[in-house]
This record gives structure tokens, sequence and C-alpha cells, in this order.
């Protein structure tokens, strides 16, 4: 397509989106255009709903009764079976449970003591040095425990560190700062034939692009339901192991809910079989349950062409909004650090400044012009580049949310962006000012 893009343009093509009707289950406040639900989903309309009726009926009258009645105690597997379509695994082998880091304490734990089972001359981890820095600190961690050496790499290194000597391969499917993809499965199979475990964070895939678990073998994976699943903030994670795994090992926080029996009260941990054994103590019920009110969007999505038809919103949306900032803002020093072919990209789009391109030598103005973006009611977000080995970059971060992003949205935030950066409103002090969250 080479065609100018117009504002006619984007409502012709929000007139012929088969999924614009979705966008009316969320509750998308006025003057806002929200691209940052690749950090925090937008709130389904259903879940305040749902939230007071947990709160006011099933807390409120049934009290310690609803664990029963209203089945608070199968949530993590209900949730879990909601998700598992959605993320290429079977039912029954997703639970929802505690947060992202827990639950990757847990399956590299597994992961870890898998491999020294079978090779125990395996002495290292790998993982990319721009991982999202949980999922490095939790393989500090781990690594310590298990005397290893955690060796971290740039992703055009991936293949030449696949060696006989790595027990685990920790990766994010899709990078949270670039939007770069890896190809799961090719991955894997080229792991799994050094030998090599593999660990998947899904937490920037889940509900944004097509993952297969079981068809690409992987071998644990966990995710968060709060971005692109829409579960609201601080929403349980999810963990799944391959059925050839699950049951090998205990996971090492046993607590009493993954017990094989938790109200047996038996002094003595019996594991559970299954993935149920990747439960800990008590769970968040009130957000579990709204949780179910995002992923009840997704059962919608499935009737009007399912993942197919939001991958392929996804690539336009994205495909929209960089050709946009090429022909409205190509005159201000921005570069894409999202790849552009289609197979390699997420569902976010990450434009970068360099050093030197804001109010100093120290800097980019990405902040700034991020600010003052938030200011218009346009929100993204900033992540800051100079980290030891990694690009000094700083990022300016804009997640495009199918379910509930239109052409419109990215149409008008490019406008916003153009008038920002020719106005210089960016350089406005107020907007150098940092934040606790940035």
């Amino acid at each position: 397509m080479t065609e100018k893009i117009t504002a006619d343009l984007c409502r012709q093509w929000d007139a012929q989106d088969l999924l614009a009707p979705l966008r009316s289950q969320f509750q998308l406040p006025d003057g806002i255009i929200y691209l940052d639900g690749n950090s925090l989903g937008v709130q389904p309309k259903a879940a305040l709903q749902r939230a007071q009726e947990v709160v006011a009926q099933e807390w409120g009258t049934q009290l310690i009764r609803a664990w029963n009645s209203a089945d608070w105690v199968h949530l993590p597997q209900r949730m879990g079976n909601l998700i598992a379509p959605w993320i290429g695994a079977k039912q029954e082998e997703v639970v929802v449970t505690d947060t992202t880091s827990i639950n990757l304490y847990k399956v590299l734990h597994a992961a870890l003591r898998i491999a020294q089972a079978e090779q125990p001359q395996r002495r290292k981890v790998v993982s990319e040095r721009a991982n999202f820095p949980t999922d490095l600190y939790i393989a500090q961690s781990l690594c310590q425990q298990f005397d290893l050496d955690l060796v971290l790499i740039e992703p055009e290194e991936l293949a030449d560190s696949l060696k006989e000597d790595v027990a685990v391969l920790l990766l994010t499917h899709v990078n949270y700062r670039t939007g770069a993809m890896h190809d799961m499965e090719a991955v894997t199979r080229t792991a799994h034939g050094v030998g090599i475990v593999t660990v998947w964070d899904l937490c920037h895939s889940a509900g944004a692009v097509p993952v297969d678990l079981n068809a690409a073998q992987a071998d644990f994976a966990i995710g968060c339901t709060y971005k692109y699943l829409n579960g609201g903030p601080g929403a349980p994670a999810f963990v799944w192991a391959h059925p050839r795994h699950v049951n090998r090992f205990e996971q090492p926080l046993s607590g009493w809910h993954g017990h094989a029996l938790p109200f047996s009260f038996d002094p003595q941990y019996q594991p559970a079989i299954g993935v149920e054994r990747y439960l800990c103590g008590t769970q968040p019920i009130i957000s579990m349950s709204v949780l179910e009110c995002g992923l009840q969007v997704f059962a919608q999505a499935q009737a009007l062409g399912g993942m197919a038809a939001l991958r392929k919103k996804s690539l336009a949306l994205t495909d929209t909004f960089m050709r946009l900032v090429e022909q409205e803002c190509g005159a201000y020093g921005f570069g894409v650090a999202t790849p552009q072919m289609h197979a390699q990209r997420g569902s976010q789009v990450s434009l970068t400044r360099t050093y030197g391109s804001g109010i100093d030598a120290k800097d980019s103005g990405a902040y700034a012009i991020v600010q003052a973006l938030i200011a218009r009611g346009v929100i993204g977000d900033f992540r800051a580049g100079g980290g030891p080995g990694s690009p000094h970059l700083d990022i300016l971060r804009f997640g495009f949310t199918p379910l509930y992003t239109s052409f419109g949205d990215v149409w008008q935030a490019v406008q916003h962006l153009r008038e920002v950066m020719q106005s210089q409103e960016w350089k406005q002090p107020r907007f150098h000012q940092r934040n606790a969250v940035t």
C-alpha cells in the first residue's frame, strides 16, 4: 500500500473492522487515546459490576461459604481454562495464580532441577540482556542458589549461544522494549536439539499474538493477565508446564493450595497431580473474579474470527502507525526499534530518540515527548535506554490492542505527536520532571 494515509481512510478502515463492536465492551474515558494496553489493559465495562457482586453478595452475604457456593476454590483452574486456547494449551494445563515473578521462580526452579537431573555438567542459564528485568533478577537469584552462571546475550548472539553447556534458555517471546518477537517453535527446536530446557515469558504475547505452546513443544511458560488480557492492575498471572514435565518435580513454593488434598490438613506435603501443583497460597479472589470479565470479551472475539482476526488487525494498526509517523513526523528524528517484518513483531511500536536530541547532551527528549502527549490525552509510555550493554536509545512505547484500539485512534495520536514536535511543546520544563512510574 503506497497511498497517503488520511483521516478519511482511517475512518473507512474502522467502518470495515469486524472487531470494532468489541470496543463498546470497554470503559474508554472521553478525550483519551489509549496506546498503553501493552502495560495495563483498559477496564472491561463488566468489571465494576462483577467486583461489586463479589464484594457485596459473595463475600458480603455468603462469607466463607462462597468458597463452595460461588466456587472460589476453582477460580485458578477456570481462569486457566479460559486462557488456554489463546496460548496453544489444552484444558487443565494452565492455572492462574500469584504474580509473574513468583511463577517464573517456580518454573525456572523446576526447569533447572530437570536439567541438572539429566545433565548435571550443564552450568549455564542463557537469557537476553534486554529481557524484562524481573526475569533477570529471578534468574540471578536461582543461579546463585544452584551455583550456575547466568549468561546474557544480544538477540543476534542467540543461535551461537545454544551450546551443550547450557541448562536452561529463558526468553520473553515479545521483547518489552522493542516489540521484537522470537520464532518460538524454531528457537525451541534448536534448543532441544542440544538438550536445553526452555522457559518462555508470554507477558507481551498472550491475547495479542498467536502462541501455540504445545505445537512449539515448549517446556514451561508464564505470563501476566493485566496487559492484553485486561485483568486489571495487579491481576494474577498464569503458569503452564508441558505435560511431559508437569509431574516430574515439586515446585519450590509448596503452599497448601498446591497440595493434593489441601483440606486434609496433612502436615506432610504431597503435591497435586498436574499443573495445580503450581498453586501456592490462598488466591486473590476479588481480582481473579474480575479477570473473568476481560477473558469473556475474548470469547466474543472468538466468534468474530479469533486470534487470526486479532493478529490481522494488530499488524494493520502497527503498520499504520509506523507509516503515519514517517509520513507526518519524518522531520523530527524518530527511529523505529520495532521490526518491520510481521513475523518478527508483537503488538507494539517503539520509537527511538538518541541522546543529544533533547535539551542537553544527556537527554533524548523521549520522556518529555511522552509526557506532552499524555497531557494531550494520548497515553503511551517511556522506557529509558543507556543500560549496560544495551543500545543508547530511549524508547517511546505505544501498544495497540485490537480489541479496542481503532484506526482513528492511530491517526489522532500521530497528529498530536506532530503538533507536539512542531510547536516544541515538549521542551516545556514541566514535561521533564520525572514521575516515579514512567
